[in-house]
């Protein structure tokens, strides 16, 4: 994999001594928030990862390079050029092959994470199923990556923008299990309540890993979704965020907006309506999820070291 991957010095010298790593994405530092929020907040999760004993390793493509683990110089490249794009599955061989540079989906982190041997990643929210996809057939690849790739997910549910009733059956027709940290209720993101139910719950990270690193044993392949609810204090109304959401679905779709282009322009809506009360929200939910994904890269590098 050399041929296609950097590593930087920490993860490097954190693989060599088989020490736990957490990967992150980039996609929330180049479309998902505003400059400077964006490049505070990776620079955060990386913090938050190395507090608790695990390495960080934020993921990107710079120049046709898979970096796992970027230097402060990168970051802020990521954070501040216009020209970097948006790659899932499809994209990474023609972005490396034509030598550019694209911020990481869930799909294509989980891809390069899983390249590097690394198991656990950490995000805001995943994609899903989008409202009005019996029509448009519009669904993540994030859905497939996690049906077939080895990597377990932390994230705060699926993005509340997404039909979620249906990103749920569509994880569980391709036998991805959801699991709910002290929690019986699907997180929809900005909110702790979707109505919902996971299928299982778990009161601890130790328990988590356990399933993770069983499921992997049995030979059963893809990920593992671990379901954490943004922190009480930081979740926002469900009545007040969903009429956020419908008037920026209205706009997207008065405006044609499709595609790859939708998300991002539905959670920079979605912030312009709430007076910036939803980017708060997508900070503090990502941030406890990486306090929560490096517990379990611990917990599941202990397992490993065990075995």
């Amino acid at each position: 994999m050399n041929k296609f991957i950097d590593l930087s010095k920490e993860v490097k010298e954190a693989m060599e001594e088989r020490k736990p790593v957490v990967a992150l994405e980039s996609t929330i530092i180049s479309h998902g928030m505003p400059y400077p929020e964006n490049i505070e907040t990776a620079k955060t999760l990386e913090n938050i990862v190395r507090e608790h004993g695990a390495i960080p390793a934020t993921i990107a493509v710079i120049k046709g390079r898979i970096k796992i683990g970027l230097s402060e110089e990168e970051l802020e490249f990521m954070g501040t050029s216009k020209e970097i794009l948006k790659a899932s599955r499809r994209d990474l061989p023609v972005v490396l092959a034509k030598g550019l540079s694209a911020a990481t989906t869930v799909s294509a982190t989980m891809i390069c994470a899983n390249l590097a041997g690394i198991k656990v990643f950490v995000t805001g929210g995943i994609g899903g199923v989008h409202r009005g996809a019996e029509q448009t057939f519009d669904i993540s690849a994030d859905l497939q990556e996690l049906a077939n790739t080895d990597v377990a997910v932390v994230c705060a549910g699926a993005k509340a923008i997404l039909d979620l009733p249906r990103t749920l059956e569509y994880l569980e027709t391709f036998g991805v299990p959801v699991v709910g940290l002290k929690t019986w209720e699907f997180p929809a993101f900005y909110t702790r309540e979707s109505g919902l139910k996971v299928d299982y719950k778990v009161d601890d990270e130790i328990e988590a890993a356990k399933i993770i690193k069983t499921k992997w044993d049995l030979g059963l392949k893809g990920g593992v979704l671990i379901a954490n609810p943004i922190p009480e204090e930081y979740a926002l109304d469900k009545a007040y965020i969903d009429k956020a959401i419908e008037d920026a679905l209205y706009e997207a779709e008065k405006r044609n907006i499709k595609g790859k282009e939708i998300t991002p322009f539905l959670l920079d809506k979605i912030k312009d309506l709430t007076q910036g009360k939803s980017l708060k929200a997508n900070i503090e939910l990502v941030k406890n999820n990486a306090h929560v994904g490096a517990k379990i890269a611990i917990e599941l590098n202990k397992l490993y070291k065990e075995a």
